[in-house]
């Protein structure tokens, strides 16, 4: 039974990232031919008139894909979100858990810390593609953006020892 669930547990991982080897896909692709390489996306977002399509690598994953689809049905940019280029995208006092979720997508844990008047979401990610880190975006009670804070992801650290 144990050695079924193992087997059945590395299927299921090896399926979700048979995808990452390749190359991605090209703007200008239809929406079929982006399902049919990428899968089934973890989320769709609406975006103005465009369509984002998440793929997420789960809870101790540090990526996170995004399609953009446009209103042609056609894709339009495909790229990892979970980075500092894309976090310093997020406002402070602007942003809130709408525009969080299509600026870097689903995170990986929601929280509550005794500080914080309102939710953190967790973002696992590496920073400068080296450091295992940790992006903690905080909201307020009425779900808008109001710190981020990264540093180190001690769990992955405790992991790798």
């Amino acid at each position: 039974m144990k050695n079924a669930m193992v087997l059945a547990i590395l299927a299921l991982a090896v399926a979700a990232c048979a995808h990452f080897g390749e190359p991605p896909p090209q703007p200008g692709a239809p929406l079929d031919a982006v399902k049919a390489r990428l899968g089934q996306p973890t989320n769709v977002y609406a975006d103005g008139g465009d369509t984002l399509l998440e793929y997420a690598t789960g809870p101790m994953g540090q990526y996170t894909w995004m399609a953009r689809i446009g209103a042609d049905g056609r894709l339009v940019s495909y790229e990892q979100v979970l980075n500092g280029a894309r976090f310093a995208t997020v406002k402070p006092g602007k942003d809130n858990k709408d525009s969080v979720l299509r600026i870097l997508g689903r995170p990986t844990q929601v929280t509550h810390y005794a500080s914080v008047d309102g939710d953190v979401w967790l973002y696992r990610y590496k920073e400068q593609d080296v450091w295992n880190s940790m992006m903690s975006v905080e909201f307020n009670r009425q779900g808008v953006v109001q710190a981020m804070v990264n540093g180190p992801d001690e769990e992955r650290e405790v992991r790798r020892r």
